[in-house]
Parts: C-alpha cells; sequence; structure tokens
C-alpha cells in the first residue's frame, strides 16, 4: 500500500512493508533541505558524515535502506527507502531548522502504528476504510479481511513449529497456491497481468471466489499442521501440499457445477486507477492521498 502523505504542503511518499512504514529518501532530503538535487545532497551528507555513511551500510544497529519501486510522472522507478529509524538517523545529519518539527511530524505520523498495535481493531477499521476509498465493495471487503485473519493464523501456526519467516513462507505459500489453483503466485500475477514488483499484493485483485478457494487452502493447512504438529521444514511442505490440495479439488468440482474457470485473468488496477486519483483521507493536518 502506498500514500503520499504532507508535511508543510510537501509530499512525502510512503509504503507499507514488512509490517512497517518505509519513507522516500529523496522526499525527506527535499523536505528538510528545499534541495532542487536531493540525490547529490544525500551523497555529500553521506561523505561529510562517516557515520551516516556507515548506517546506509546497515551500521549501527539499523536495517539498511531499500529500493523499491513507486510510480512516478517518468514511470515507474525504483526509490531508495528507509525505515522511520532510519529516517530519524538521517534527520541527525541534516543541519535545518525543519528538523525538530519534522521529528514530531513523523512521531505523529507513526503514532498510528502504535495505536494499531495496542488495539489491533483500529487497524482493521483503517484497512476497511483504505479498501472503501479504493473503490472495492463491502461484501468483497468482508471476505478480504477474512482472509487476512485466516493467514494469520496459518503464519502464527507456522512460527510455532519453527518455519523461518520470508523465505520459508513463500516456498509453503506457493505450495498451497500450486495445488489450490495450480499456479504459484508468480506465475497468478503473471495470469492477471500484474506488476512484478514484491509490493503488489496478488490477493487484493482476486475475485471473491478466488479468495474464498484461498482462504479455504490456508485454513486446511493450519488445521493439518495443528492436529499432526510438524517439527521439520519438509514435513510442513508436505501438510502446505495437502491443504491446498483439499482447496484445489474443492475449486475443481465448483468448476464443473458451473461450467467455468474459478480463476480469472482479471484484476482490480483499471478500477482502482479511476477511483485513486482524488481520493483524499483527511485526519487532521494530515493529508493522505491513497494509491
Amino acid at each position: 500500500m502506498t500514500e503520499i502523505i504532507l508535511f508543510e504542503q510537501k509530499q512525502v511518499r510512503r509504503i507499507r512493508l514488512h509490517d512497517e512504514w518505509w519513507f522516500v529518501i529523496s522526499d525527506v532530503v527535499t523536505v528538510l533541505t528545499e534541495s532542487i538535487n536531493p540525490s547529490d545532497y544525500l551523497k555529500k551528507l553521506r561523505k561529510r558524515d562517516q557515520s551516516l555513511g556507515e548506517a546506509f551500510k546497515g551500521g549501527g544497529q539499523l536495517v539498511p535502506p531499500l529500493g523499491i519501486e513507486f510510480d512516478t510522472a517518468g514511470g515507474r522507478q525504483m526509490l531508495q527507502c528507509w525505515n522511520t529509524m532510519g529516517i530519524l538517523r538521517l534527520v541527525q545529519s541534516v543541519p535545518s531548522h525543519k528538523a525538530e518539527p519534522f521529528k514530531r511530524w513523523l512521531a505523529k505520523v507513526g503514532y498510528e502504528r502504535l495505536e494499531e498495535i495496542e488495539n489491533p481493531e483500529i487497524a482493521t477499521k483503517r484497512m476497511r476504510e483504505i479498501y472503501k476509498q479504493k473503490g472495492y465493495s463491502e461484501e468483497w471487503i468482508e471476505k478480504r479481511m477474512r482472509g487476512i485473519a485466516v493467514r494469520d493464523e496459518l503464519t502464527q501456526e507456522w512460527k510455532k513449529r519453527g518455519v523461518k519467516e520470508q523465505l520459508e513462507y513463500a516456498i509453503l505459500t506457493s505450495e498451497i497456491s500450486k495445488a489450490t489453483f495450480g499456479m504459484t503466485p508468480t506465475e497468478y500475477k503473471q495470469h492477471k497481468n500484474l506488476p512484478k514488483q514484491s509490493n503488489t499484493n496478488l490477493r487484493d485483485h482476486m475475485n471473491d471466489l478466488e479468495l474464498i478457494f484461498t482462504m479455504l487452502g490456508e485454513r486446511m493447512t493450519t488445521e493439518l499442521s495443528q492436529e499432526e504438529k510438524p517439527d521439520t521444514f519438509d514435513k510442513s511442505k508436505n501438510i502446505a501440499k495437502r491443504g491446498g490440495k483439499v482447496a484445489g479439488n474443492a475449486r475443481i468440482d465448483a468448476e464443473k457445477e458451473l461450467g467455468r474457470p474459478v480463476i480469472s485473468g482479471e484484476n482490480y488496477l483499471s478500477e482502482t486507477e479511476k477511483k485513486k486519483k482524488k481520493l483524499i483521507m483527511d485526519r487532521g493536518d494530515e493529508t493522505i492521498y491513497i494509491k
């Protein structure tokens, strides 16, 4: 999910990744310095402040910046982004009278995440509102939200079984998808003609039936894992295949009854493009444009 937020009427782009916000570094530099060439300014700043240069490499217990694709006036471009801790470190090195106001603004922006941790219901309401602003129907949103809960229960179960996050989660998810739909998530994205970048969420482009069978495959995998308590990754992989197969068989039966495929090549890009041009959510002095 990409958003544009405003600091003193200047745009700062951010994106949700790995359960935290990542901000476009050049936008932050522009806000703080009003430089017409933020990349050049940043290059000189890193040379002048060696510890900042080290931080960009992941030193000082900081996660290094990531290159993430964004829609820009010149098309899709890879932009350097940093999480909140990294941006705060950057702000320390910029000699600007705006540094303190920016820190307070950043804290205000980040406060919503603290609210969500304290009260997950707030996160759910915000997510529902974002999907509504993007033009999704109430019925679709309900299934999407339920799917998020089912997915969360599955990842919690995997964590209990010693499955390592990211890569191994992706492998197991791929096994469920192959057994359910005959395609990996990457292949599914290609089928729906979706951009390849990692921040495009396939499930945001599924129709009702696709979401339902996705949920069934993941719920069955959770149930089987809870029942059998696998103690190796290979065993969890086998369970993922079996859970997905239950959903796959159900999908095939449904297709026979319907006389048409459940799997659709359609996506919601064209629809949300119409809706998102001037979608605005106002939160006090913070304006968010949803992309």
